[in-house]
């Protein structure tokens, strides 16, 4: 029974709602309320009689699918909710890929590299195909094959970026393995070359929903046209052009702003009603957004009355910028007995946070960083995860490199480069090219026996992982211990800490497996599929963490805070100088418009006077923007103006008021 009330939304978020059939574009503001929306109208569905199980709603995040599954089994029952398929892009594509890749000549247990395995083997490609003084880059190869991908470019191999895109393209398919970018292309492939899988997945769904729409690219589109099914289809995309600031790695802001290209004769819903912020927050967001020539226009509005006005300070430079900000935000705790959680210090460069670091460590204010290097690209989480993907499919040769001689087991390096000559030239897995009869006789016994008790072991444990009721965290766990992983763990850490650190990050994956085999029938490679798809688990760990939050303008889409800093907004930094030659200055402030509309209550924007830059102090200019934001509820002033200003007698008594609070609790 389906708990939606429409009383709970306003009129336009009902209207979205409650739209009956055909194309649906929801133009939902910053802080409308769009999940909220997307949620209604999937129960609003399941209340007119939609079976539940035709219903997919898609998203870009595993965090995002997760919440809004969380919300939908909270409007309807159990059973209805477990049968709709809420999911990022990548997962979607991989379940259609498990099903019907076959299709395509690949097997259905391919394998998924991830960007770490992605580079290694890019750069073993750029080894094999450039002369010796050709210099390519391989991050630059990585990035270029990535846009080449998503763009469906085609490869010239005359040039040398494009004999590296051939020949990765080639070790993949020999691998059977896919990138995260092969992944959306080969899922578009198949359904476009095959009429009759096409008409399987449109059939299974009848209803599509896809959020954060602006966030799209060609590929992304491309598959949602080709999923879309009856006439007219039943598309519903949620977005916010405004808020697109992803072009730089693929996004199309033009997909929304171009939407009835696509789908015809759509019904448009503007979301602008904000849930979040102060009118003179949204005043100032409005107002720099409006400069913006390609958009649809909206105008956010809140019906919440008074808020503090948006405070453009002026500093000297950074080292006083860190001061200034840290010292407010002790003040504003202080003064108003608030959480660190309650406060945010965003900025355009991650190098950014490095004066602030240092001033909240001095200060000893908590504070989390967002970002940072991921729990899983860990170098023995790595090694732990290729164990499992050998366990599986001993076939897998990305992860068998990895894992071969780690740790060591008397194969060698040459050996390997030996088997790998073998196996391109027999166009066989380099497993079953070390196991032949055949390549025994070309290196030692004692080397023969390595492989030989090597190949036995990985295929007694791939027969107890396939045995009904197999446990696969611990054939995992023992298949390390009897190898000697932790011992070989232990000797390439240089302290005690260091290993102990490395150990806990190797139990760690290992209890995750057992957290998956509660609640998932899949297995080992369900675990693998989950675990590569859901690069944000380690983040969602870092947002649990306490303190003020430093975050990036990239990473805070989607976020929201009380109290926000927005540092840096200088000409050359926000906008960035590369935008200027790029042609992309609309992204930039689309940027610093997403930087504004996370504060709730307050946001105090910083701009220098001077700068470190490459180790000198560089003078500073006003960001442009900051002129387009200037209007009612907007006060520019220097530092030495706030410092200097004596601090209202409300203030002070709630100063103390709030100290003698703090002190009785203690």
């Amino acid at each position: 029974m389906s708990k939606f009330r429409l009383g709970d939304l306003n009129s336009e978020q009902q209207r979205a709602a409650t739209h009956e059939s055909g194309p649906l574009l929801i133009l939902a503001g910053a802080g409308t309320g769009k999940t909220r929306t997307i949620v209604a109208r999937i129960t609003w569905l399941v209340a007119q009689g939609v079976p539940p199980s035709t219903i997919l709603a898609v998203t870009f995040t595993n965090k995002a699918a997760r919440e809004m599954k969380e919300r939908i089994a909270g409007m309807l029952d159990s059973d209805e909710a477990s049968e709709i398929t809420a999911s990022t892009f990548h997962s979607l594509c991989v379940r259609i890929l498990r099903a019907d890749s076959d299709k395509l000549g690949y097997k259905n247990n391919f394998s998924i590299l991830d960007q770490g395995d992605q580079l290694g083997l890019i750069k073993k490609v750029i080894n094999r195909v450039t002369a010796q003084d050709e210099k390519i880059d391989p991050g630059l190869a990585q990035n270029m094959i990535s846009k080449g991908k998503n763009n469906g470019w085609t490869a010239n191999e005359e040039t040398p970026i494009g004999a590296v895109f051939l020949r990765y393209n080639h070790e993949l398919r020999a691998l059977n393995a896919m990138d995260f970018d092969d992944l959306l292309a080969r899922a578009v492939q198949v359904l476009e070359e095959h009429p009759e899988v096409r008409e399987k997945w449109r059939s299974r769904f009848r209803h599509l929903l896809v959020d954060e729409f602006q966030d799209t690219n060609n590929l992304q589109l491309r598959l949602v046209r080709l999923l879309a099914s009856s006439n007219p289809p039943n598309v519903c995309v949620v977005g916010d052009d405004d808020q697109s600031i992803y072009g730089w790695r693929g996004a199309e802001v033009s997909n929304i702003l171009e939407f009835e290209r696509h789908f015809h004769n759509p019904e448009v819903i503007r979301l602008e009603q904000n849930y979040r912020s102060t009118n003179a927050i949204l005043g100032a967001a409005n107002r720099l957004i409006k400069n913006n020539p390609r958009r649809r226009g909206k105008n956010l509005w809140s019906p919440q009355k008074g808020g503090d006005p948006v405070h453009v300070v002026v500093v000297p430079d950074d080292k006083v910028e860190a001061e200034f900000v840290v010292n407010e935000i002790g003040a504003l705790r202080m003064a108003h007995n608030l959480p660190w959680e309650h406060f945010a210090i965003a900025y355009r460069m991650n190098t950014q946070s490095r004066p602030l670091e240092e001033c909240l460590r001095r200060h000893r204010i908590p504070y989390r960083l967002v970002g940072g290097k991921s729990f899983f690209d860990r170098r023995e989480v790595k090694d732990v995860l290729a164990t499992m993907a050998c366990l599986i499919n001993p076939s897998d040769d990305v992860a068998l490199l990895r894992i071969i001689n780690t740790p060591p087991r008397g194969i060698g390096a040459t050996t390997v480069a030996l088997a790998l000559e073998h196996s391109a030239k027999a166009h066989k897995s380099l497993f079953d090219t070390l196991v032949a009869p055949e390549f025994a006789e070309q290196v030692s016994r004692k080397t023969a026996a390595a492989i030989r008790a090597f190949g036995d072991d990985l295929a007694a444990r791939r027969i107890h992982l396939l045995t009904p009721g197999a446990d696969p965290a611990h054939i995992v766990s023992q298949f390390l211990d009897e190898a000697g992983f932790f011992e070989d763990l232990k000797r390439s850490c240089k302290t005690p800490a260091e290993a102990l650190n490395r150990e806990e990050g190797v139990r760690e994956i290992l209890r995750a497996l057992v957290e998956f085999q509660r609640r998932s029938s899949t297995g080992l490679q369900g675990f693998l599929d989950e675990v590569t798809l859901d690069r944000e688990r380690e983040e969602d760990k870092k947002d649990e963490a306490r303190g003020v939050t430093l975050i990036t303008l990239h990473a805070a889409k989607g976020l929201e805070f009380p109290h926000v800093f927005l540092l840096g907004a200088e000409d050359g930094l926000l906008p960035h100088e590369r935008s200027k030659t790029e042609g992309t200055i609309d992204e930039e402030r689309r940027l610093f418009y997403v930087g504004i509309t996370r504060a709730m209550k307050s946001l105090t924007i910083t701009h220098c006077r001077n700068r470190t830059k490459f180790g000198s102090a560089m003078s500073c200019r006003p960001s442009p923007f900051l002129r387009e934001i200037e209007g009612e509820n907007v006060l520019a002033e220097t530092y030495e103006e706030v410092v200097n200003k004596p601090l209202p007698q409300e203030d002070i008594s709630a100063s103390f008021a709030a100290l003698r609070e703090m002190l009785a609790r203690e």
